[in-house]
């Protein structure tokens, strides 16, 4: 008896269904730049008219992680887009570059166009918070390989600097300011021991925290912070030596990735308000100090390194730009992270 794909589990009407609903959202990303439409074997990008010297290419690709189970449990996929530009973006702008285009990757077990619909509506969102366009992607349908309702979702992020503009951190030295830029909640790292420490039960991860001021699901869903428009104003205003992404790793990992050889950082853990959702995530894992700010944001999501003459302008302008930012810290020259 012969089998067909759709008997197989793939049905690619599905997958043209899915691709119509997604355009009108990849549309609203578009600029002058983009050259054609979805559904071409390549997406294109002019850089012509970029008006730089000596263009220089960033890229930059990663992925939402086992957050996306939190997304599978409360039926919510609109934000998780979000996350996934923004883990791609955040690391781009680090080197000065501005984010040209996107292109995503979304793995499922079973295709349902409208859930696929709400994925690609958030990632649209993340392009338009990071001044990007989505122009293209993959839909997987891969079933046998992913249980019915769960999928997986990746990107892929191109950025353009000046090559005279490249911020890479050779010029920090000892003395300089650490400024850090608030997080909007976990972000997308850290989830593995966050699902460990919150559980997975509906029921109680949609309870009301006082502490929290909304539910746990909520709080744990919350779409990672895009600084992208924000870094760019500051690098064009400031000398901006600096930038450190604070993803996984926290800040141990994270910020002496910016030094020279021979520089390391005193962080005053005092020095900003700290979230309760890092609060409870201590108290539930019983973890020391230095094994959270190896583990998670803390509440900062992105640092910024200048010399100290620069310090107090930059965060007031931040604060202008509708951010919370605070000096928490400085550069010495003890390799490694000193948290007090």
């Amino acid at each position: 008896m012969a089998i067909d794909y759709k008997q197989a589990g793939v049905d690619v009407t599905r997958g043209y269904k899915a691709v119509e609903l997604m355009k009108k959202h990849t549309k609203s990303t578009f600029d002058e730049n983009v050259l054609g439409d979805l559904g071409s074997f390549g997406g294109f990008y002019s850089i012509e008219n970029s008006g730089l010297k000596n263009p220089v290419l960033v890229s930059g690709t990663d992925g939402v992680g086992t957050k996306l189970k939190y997304a599978f449990i409360a039926d919510k996929h609109d934000t998780v887009g979000i996350d996934c530009v923004a883990m791609c973006a955040n690391d781009v702008v680090c080197q000065g570059a501005k984010p040209l285009f996107f292109l995503d990757y979304l793995a499922v077990g079973r295709l349902y166009p409208e859930t696929a619909e709400k994925i690609v509506s958030g990632v649209c969102e993340g392009c338009r918070q990071a001044g990007c366009a989505l122009i293209g992607g993959e839909t997987a349908e891969m079933p046998g390989f992913y249980p019915d309702g769960e999928y997986d979702l990746a990107g892929f992020c191109v950025g353009i600097v000046d090559r005279e503009k490249i911020i890479n951190g050779k010029n920090i030295k000892a003395g300089d300011a650490l400024i850090g830029i608030a997080s909007s909640g976990v972000h997308s790292n850290g989830y593995s021991l966050v699902r460990k420490l919150f559980g997975e039960n509906k029921a109680q991860l949609e309870k009301y925290d006082d502490r929290l001021k909304k539910t746990y699901i909520d709080a744990l869903l919350t779409p990672t912070k895009i600084y992208v428009k924000t870094a760019l104003t500051i690098a064009s205003e400031f000398e901006i030596k600096g930038i450190a992404h604070i993803t996984g790793g926290g800040f141990v990992e994270n910020i002496p990735r910016i030094f020279p050889k021979g520089i390391g950082c005193e962080i005053d853990t005092e020095s900003y308000p700290h979230s309760p959702l890092f609060d409870m995530l201590k108290e539930r894992s019983g973890l020391k100090k230095e094994q959270m700010y190896n583990t998670f944001n803390m509440g900062i999501g992105m640092v910024f390194c200048t010399a100290q003459e620069n310090a107090a302008a930059v965060v007031n302008r931040l604060n202008e730009l509708g951010e919370s930012a605070y000096v928490i810290g400085k550069t010495t020259d003890v390799p490694g992270v000193k948290l007090s």
